[in-house]
């Protein structure tokens, strides 16, 4: 039997991670790309949505909404990715992706000898996953593991058990997470993080910035991702880490992509506050 055939087909909040594997293979073909992902068009085409298809037709401010949402992802993955290579340069071998979904940088980015990547996610993605890394002999590029686990359950322990040290220090990554969490587990995440971080961990998360439900979900189809998001960021991102331990700055999708030479095409529809972007050190 194939592992087509095998395949478990993408639903629920995970189906979301297949959609973002087809941002990102788009952006992959871009001659101006901000990064490129190999594997991101095969992960899209497993879950049945082709990279290279037109988006649905809708109405403008659908269209408007897609663009928005493809472009957070963009500007999060780059981010993301240059805060990992800052966290490995300064001598960080230990890597945690929690609510891993289709990342693939293990096999896209260069890790330092010893870099040991754990990709935490429930069976489902990550049997998926490695149906697609089969079928396109992807090797890994440091010692990656997998952790099949809820993050809802004890995946603290079964991340010890996996081989983590909490005695070293981590980098952590939650991207594109958070906003699919209520506040109470948000809130057990980061203190279980936290509980698992040594000095000069480092912490990339990404958050719904405030008033994006109502913009976005308001009107958001049955099972698209809108739909699924429960939670925003707090009014000031940099105190709450504070309170959790960590030395946090928090950066807009605007500040970070005009950065990147990618700055915004149209003007902020609303007053920009704290961004949704963050970096934090253990302290």
């Amino acid at each position: 039997m194939t592992d087509e055939r095998e395949r478990v087909r993408p639903s629920g909040v995970w189906a979301t991670a297949v959609g973002v594997a087809r941002v990102r293979a788009r952006e992959s073909e871009r001659e101006d790309a901000l990064f490129r992902d190999p594997l991101a068009q095969a992960f899209a085409t497993a879950g049945g949505l082709e990279s290279s298809a037109p988006p649905p037709s809708g109405d403008e401010a659908a269209r408007r909404r897609r663009l928005g949402v493809a472009f957070s992802v963009v500007v999060r993955t780059r981010f993301l990715d240059d805060l990992l290579r800052q966290a490995c340069a300064s001598g960080i071998r230990q890597v945690v992706l929690l609510g891993a979904g289709m990342d693939s940088r293990a096999f896209r980015m260069d890790w330092p000898e010893g870099t040991r990547l754990f990709e935490v996610d429930t069976a489902a993605p990550l049997d998926f996953k490695a149906s697609v890394l089969r079928q396109e002999r992807a090797v890994a590029r440091c010692e990656r593991i997998t952790v099949a686990v809820d993050l809802r359950e004890d995946w603290p322990g079964a991340l010890a058990a996996a081989g983590h040290d909490p005695a070293a220090p981590t980098v952590w990554i939650a991207e594109g997470l958070l906003i699919y969490l209520p506040e109470d587990a948000v809130e057990l995440l980061l203190a279980r993080i936290g509980a698992r971080s040594a000095a000069d961990s480092r912490l990339g998360l990404t958050l719904g910035s405030r008033g994006v439900i109502e913009r976005f979900g308001a009107d958001a189809g049955p099972g698209s991702a809108a739909s699924l998001w429960v939670s925003e960021m707090p009014d000031d991102p940099v105190a709450w880490l504070a309170g959790h331990g960590w030395e946090a700055t928090s950066h807009t999708l605007r500040e970070r992509a005009a950065a990147y030479g990618r700055p915004a095409g149209t003007p902020p529809q609303h007053d920009e506050g704290p961004g949704g972007l963050i970096s934090a050190v253990r302290r």
